[in-house]
């Protein structure tokens, strides 16, 4: 949907892009990432996982998210076509393009090990279209989306206490008290 560079994204630091996708220091970039970083890269993208937990990097947040992808709208004058209705059958319609992804394939292991780089890039960028369209739609219904989601986790963990549903898949009204 946008190609962006991280920090030199519009809406990070306030300035415009620089026109160049890459680094002040001329770097190439594999996924967003200097080459530096492109180890780093392979590992956030599933390759070489092994037992260690994913971790995001820091930035983006979600607000600077919101303000590269309203930039990029309103540049474009499509807030005439991004209402919450359309937002929402775009990002459905994207959902769907990431099932496409892992359609045929069975189970697929954590990490993606049997994939191949670009098929992990193309993962990433099918998963960030869903991403920046449930963002702009939760700004345009006016959700404060961590927030929500602090209220959702607490909400869960009333539904779902660890020492009733530990190693259990069941949904919580087939738990008795």
């Amino acid at each position: 949907m946008m190609a962006t560079n991280g920090k030199d994204a519009f809406g990070l630091n306030g300035e415009e892009p620089s026109g160049s996708l890459t680094s002040n220091n001329d770097k190439s970039l594999v996924n967003g990432a200097t080459t530096e970083a492109s180890a780093l890269s392979k590992l956030q993208n599933g390759a070489g996982a092994g037992s260690e937990r994913f971790a995001f990097s820091p930035e983006p947040t979600i607000e600077d998210i919101r303000r590269m992808q309203a930039h990029f709208t309103d540049e474009r004058d499509w807030n005439q076509f991004h209402q919450p209705r359309n937002l929402l059958l775009a990002m459905v319609g994207e959902v769907g393009e990431v099932s496409e992804l892992f359609q045929w394939r069975g189970e697929v292991a954590e990490g993606l090990p049997d994939w191949t780089e670009a098929e992990r890039e193309h993962l990433a960028q099918e998963l960030s279209d869903v991403l920046i369209y449930l963002v702009e739609l939760a700004e345009k219904c006016r959700v404060d989306l961590p927030q929500a989601v602090l209220r959702k986790m607490a909400l869960n963990r009333l539904k779902y206490p660890a020492n009733k549903v530990h190693g259990s898949a069941k949904k919580y009204t087939e738990y008795e008290d």
